[in-house]
C-alpha cells in the first residue's frame, strides 16, 4: 500500500488577495449558505495530500445565537464564544482575516473596525456548558455589560448604569456633567439636571466609544 504524501504548510495566501494567513491567525470563512453571515475561526494548522488541495485545521468561534443558550440582551453584536469544535476545511473558503480581542481590549479600542470581534465566554459543544458562568454585573438590572450600548457612571459608588434603566433618555444622559445614582441623590444634589450643552469632561459616555 502507497503511503500518502502529506504536506505542512507556514502559510496560506488568500485566493485573489496578496493577504497571507499563518498558524495562530482568526479567519472569517465563506459560509454553506448564502445570505448568512461568515463562520469565524482560529487557524491551527495548514496542511495538505497535495498541493492544489490546501486545509485549515480550524477552532471554530459560535456567534451567541449558534449557541444552545441563544443570544441574551447583554451579547454585543460582535461577540463571539471561543468553542471546544475543531475541524478540517478547505482553505479556499477563507474570505479575510480578523482580530478577535478578548473582552478586555475590546473595551479599548477607540475605533472598532468590521474585522474586529471578542470573546470572554467559552463554550463547551458537547455539554452546552459557557465559561465562565459567572462574569461581573451593572446596573439595576444586574447584567453583564454590553459594549454597544451607552452607559454612565455614578460619580459616588462608581457603578455604572443604562440611561433606559433610571428613567432617563439617551440624549439627557449624554448631557449630564455629573451623575449621582438613586442611592447616593439628595434633594440638593443637581447631579441629575442636564446641561443644554455638553461638557468637555462628561462623564456619561460608553466605556468604548464606537463609530
Amino acid at each position: 500500500m502507497t503511503k500518502r504524501r502529506h504536506w505542512d504548510f507556514d502559510s496560506y495566501t488568500i485566493r485573489g488577495t496578496n493577504n497571507v494567513v499563518k498558524a495562530g491567525d482568526c479567519v472569517l470563512m465563506r459560509p454553506s449558505e448564502s445570505n448568512t453571515e461568515p463562520y469565524v475561526a482560529l487557524v491551527e494548522k495548514i496542511e495538505a495530500e497535495n498541493l492544489s488541495d490546501v486545509n485549515v485545521r480550524v477552532r471554530w468561534y459560535y456567534r451567541p445565537e449558534e449557541t444552545g443558550s441563544g443570544r441574551k440582551q447583554f451579547h454585543g453584536a460582535k461577540e463571539l464564544f471561543l468553542s471546544d469544535h475543531y475541524d478540517i476545511q478547505s482553505a479556499d473558503t477563507i474570505e479575510e482575516k480578523c482580530t478577535i480581542h478578548t473582552f478586555e481590549n475590546y473595551t479599548k479600542l477607540a475605533n472598532a473596525r468590521p474585522q474586529d470581534y471578542y470573546y470572554r465566554f467559552e463554550y463547551k459543544t458537547a455539554s452546552g456548558d459557557i465559561v465562565p458562568d459567572k462574569v461581573r454585573v451593572y446596573c439595576k438590572c444586574g447584567l453583564p455589560y454590553n459594549p454597544d450600548q451607552l452607559m454612565i457612571q455614578c460619580d459616588e459608588c462608581k457603578n455604572w448604569y443604562h440611561p433606559g434603566c433610571i428613567d432617563m433618555t439617551i440624549e439627557q444622559a449624554k448631557q449630564l456633567n455629573r451623575f449621582v445614582c438613586s442611592d447616593h441623590f439628595s434633594d440638593d444634589d443637581d447631579a441629575k439636571k442636564p446641561r443644554k450643552t455638553p461638557p468637555k469632561n462628561c462623564k456619561a459616555k460608553p466605556k468604548r466609544r464606537r463609530n
